[in-house]
C-alpha cells in the first residue's frame, strides 16, 4: 500500500494523516507478518480509542433518603419524627434553603444525641451523615457562608447558630473552596469502576479550589485543589459547629467524647478531578507535538505534604498521563496501612520526547520538590511502560560510559555545539537519585519493543513532531556518531517511539550499564492470561524486553499492557509497599 508522503512532510497536514492512518491501518496490518500483527494491532487500537472511552464522568443530583426506621414497629417514635424532618427539609430545600438547612440541623442534633446513647445505632449514623451532608449541600447551593461568623437559622426548635471551628492552616480556609457532598454525584468511566469507600462517621466532601493556585508549580500542586474530606458536625446547647477532617490522614473522629471511624470516600473526589481535567491534557496530542505542550511537563502531589509519610511516584507512559494511576490510587487508598504509611505523587510529561529527555526533566523536577519539601524517608518511583524506562535511569551511575558507548569518545573528544553539549549531558550522563529506595516496574519495555520498528511503529514515530532545539542537538550531534551495523538509522532527532527500538542506540547502551547495586527493584509483567512465560507478550511488550535479572520479585499478571490496571497487580504493588514499610 503507499502512503502519500506528502503528508508525511508537512506539519499543517500531519492531523490529516492520522485520519488516513486510521482508515488505512486495517488494511496496512494484512501486509504484516503474523509476528507483527498483535503487537500492531494493539498500537493501532490505543490510536483509534484515544478519545473515544470516558476516563471519568461525574453528574451532580439530588441523592434519594431511604428511611431506615419508618416501617420498624419496635423503633421509637423520636426516631420516626428524625427521619420524617430529613424528608421535610428534602421536600423545602429548593423553596427555602434556610428551613431546609434548620431541619437538617435539628435531624443532625437529633441522631447525634441517639448515638452518644448508643454508638452503634445504624439508624441514628446513616441519618446524621445524611443530614451533615444536605447541611454542606444547602451551604453550596444558597451560596451561604457561615465561615467567617456563625450563620443564625430558623428551626422547629427555634432558631438555632451554624459556626466553623476555625483551623489554623492557611490551605484549611473553606473560603477558598466550594463544597459538594460526594453522594451527589453519580460517576462512570474507565478510571473510576471501584468505589472506594470506609463507613464511619460524617459526610464525605468534594472540596474544589474557587481559584486557580497562581503559585502551583513552585509548590508542585494541582492547579486547582480537589480534595476529598469528611464533614462532622458537633452540638453545643443551640449551636451546630462544622468541623473539617483529612480521611487520608485520621482514621478515627471523637465527638461528644466517643471515638467513631471517621467515614470517607476515596473514588468521587479523583472522578471529579479526571473529569474536568483530562479533557485539557489531551493525550495524544501531547505524544505528537511535545514541544507544544512542554508546559505540561511537571512534578505534583495529590495530597498535602506529611514529611513523615513515603512519596510514592507514579510515571506514566507512551500516548498517557497521570490519569492513568487512578484506579491503582483509588485501590492502595482503600488500604488503611497504605494510607497510614505512604503519599503519592505522580510526574506528567508529553510523551513525544525520547525518554533519555524526559528523565532528565524529572530530575530537575526532583531537585526543586525536594528542596521544598525534604524527604525523610526514601521514595518509591512505580513506572508503567516508558515510564518504566525513565524510572531505570533514575537508579542508574552512568559516569561518561554512556555518553562514550553513545559517540565512540570522550565528552572533551566530542566536537558539539555548547547548547547541544548541555542538553546530551544531562540526558547521557547522571548518576543515581539518593533518595529512591525501591523501584516497580510495569510492562516496561527496558530492552526495547519490536512495535516501535515494524511499519506501524515508524509511522507512529513519523508523526511525532520533533521539537525545534531537538532537531538542532539532532543534526550536530549525528555529525559525532559513527552508526554501527544493526543501529536504527535516522535522519532526525529520535523521539519515544524511537528511543523504545530494541536496535536503538541508546536502549542498547544503557542495558550495558547496570542498576546501581543496593537499591531494590521489582517487575510486573503482563502475559495477556495465556500463561506462557518466558515466551509471552502482553501485546505491546514482550516477555525477554520486561524481565530483569537482579530483581527482587516478577510477578505475571494475566493482562495486556495495561498491567498497571489489572487487580492482581493492585494486589503486587500493595504486597510491596507493605513489605518495604515493613507491615505484616
Amino acid at each position: 500500500m503507499d502512503l502519500p508522503s506528502d503528508l508525511l512532510h508537512h506539519d499543517r497536514n500531519r492531523f490529516a494523516f492520522l485520519k488516513f492512518f486510521q482508515v488505512a491501518g486495517q488494511s496496512l496490518l494484512h501486509s504484516l507478518p503474523a509476528s507483527c500483527k498483535l503487537g500492531s494491532c494493539a498500537l493501532l487500537a490505543a490510536t483509534l480509542l484515544t478519545g473515544c472511552a470516558s476516563e471519568a464522568s461525574v453528574k451532580e443530583y439530588q441523592p434519594r433518603y431511604k428511611p431506615q426506621a419508618m416501617a420498624e414497629s419496635l423503633t421509637s417514635d423520636r426516631v420516626k419524627r428524625m427521619e420524617a424532618t430529613i424528608i421535610n427539609a428534602l421536600h423545602c430545600g429548593g423553596r427555602s434553603p434556610l428551613v431546609a438547612l434548620g431541619e437538617n440541623m435539628v435531624a443532625a442534633h437529633t441522631a447525634l444525641d441517639l448515638l452518644r446513647a448508643n454508638p452503634r445505632d445504624r439508624i441514628a449514623l446513616h441519618d446524621y451523615n445524611f443530614a451533615v451532608a444536605r447541611i454542606l449541600g444547602l451551604i453550596k447551593a444558597a451560596k451561604l457562608n457561615p465561615w467567617n461568623q456563625p450563620l443564625t437559622v430558623p428551626t422547629s426548635n427555634g432558631p438555632m447558630l451554624l459556626a466553623y471551628k476555625p483551623d489554623p492552616r492557611p490551605q484549611w480556609n473553606p473560603a477558598r473552596y466550594t463544597f459538594t457532598p460526594a453522594d451527589q454525584f453519580k460517576i462512570d468511566g474507565i478510571y473510576v469502576k471501584e468505589h472506594a469507600t470506609r463507613p464511619g462517621i460524617g459526610a464525605p466532601i468534594v472540596a474544589i479550589g474557587k481559584s486557580i493556585n497562581s503559585n502551583w508549580r513552585a509548590n508542585y500542586f494541582m492547579k486547582r485543589v480537589y480534595y476529598g474530606v469528611t464533614t462532622v458536625i458537633s452540638f453545643k446547647g443551640n449551636k451546630g459547629v462544622i468541623e473539617f477532617a483529612d480521611p487520608l490522614h485520621q482514621e478515627t473522629i471523637s465527638l461528644d467524647g466517643h471515638a467513631y471511624p471517621l467515614a470517607a470516600d476515596f473514588t468521587v473526589p479523583l472522578a471529579v478531578m479526571l473529569a474536568e481535567n483530562a479533557p485539557n491534557a489531551p493525550k495524544l496530542q501531547r505524544m505528537l507535538n511535545p514541544e507544544k505542550y512542554a508546559a505540561t511537563a511537571h512534578l505534583s502531589r495529590l495530597e498535602p505534604y506529611d514529611p513523615n509519610k513515603t512519596v510514592v511516584l507514579v510515571v506514566h507512559g507512551l500516548m498517557d498521563s497521570p490519569s492513568t494511576w487512578a484506579p491503582m490510587i483509588i485501590h492502595l487508598r482503600s488500604d488503611p496501612e497504605i494510607r497510614k504509611h505512604y503519599q503519592f505523587w505522580f510526574f506528567s510529561y508529553p510523551s513525544g520526547y525520547p525518554y533519555p529527555y524526559s528523565a532528565s526533566l524529572l530530575r530537575k523536577e526532583l531537585d526543586g520538590a525536594e528542596r521544598k519539601y525534604p524527604l525523610h524517608k526514601k521514595m518509591i518511583v512505580i513506572g508503567h511502560s516508558m515510564g518504566g524506562c525513565i524510572s531505570r535511569l533514575l537508579i542508574t551511575d552512568t559516569g561518561e560510559n554512556l555518553w562514550n558507548l553513545q559517540f565512540g569518545r570522550t565528552p572533551n573528544q566530542t566536537s558539539l555545539s555548547p547548547v547541544s553539549k548541555r542538553l546530551l549531558e544531562e540526558a547521557l550522563i547522571f548518576q543515581h537519585r539518593p533518595e529512591i529506595g525501591r523501584v516497580i516496574f510495569i510492562s516496561s519495555p527496558l530492552k526495547g519493543s519490536d512495535i516501535a520498528k515494524n511499519p506501524l511503529g515508524r509511522i507512529g514515530s513519523m508523526l511525532i513532531r520533533t521539537p525545534n532545539f531537538l532537531l538542532a542537538v539532532g543534526k550536530d550531534s549525528f555529525k559525532s556518531i559513527s552508526f554501527k551495523s544493526g543501529d536504527l538509522k535516522l535522519k532526525r532527532a529520535p523521539n519515544s517511539i524511537d528511543t523504545l527500538s530494541p536496535n536503538n542506540r541508546f536502549v542498547r547502551n544503557i542495558n550495558q550499564i547496570p542498576i546501581t547495586a543496593g537499591i531494590p527493584y521489582h517487575t510486573i509483567i503482563g502475559d495477556q492470561g495465556k500463561g506462557d512465560s518466558p515466551h509471552s507478550s502482553d501485546g505491546v511488550v514482550p516477555y525477554w524486553s520486561s524481565h530483569m535479572e537482579g530483581a527482587v520479585s516478577e510477578c505475571i499478571v494475566p493482562s495486556d499492557h495495561g498491567a498497571h490496571q489489572n487487580r492482581k497487580t493492585f494486589d503486587e504493588v500493595t504486597r510491596i509497599l507493605k513489605l518495604n514499610a515493613a507491615v505484616p
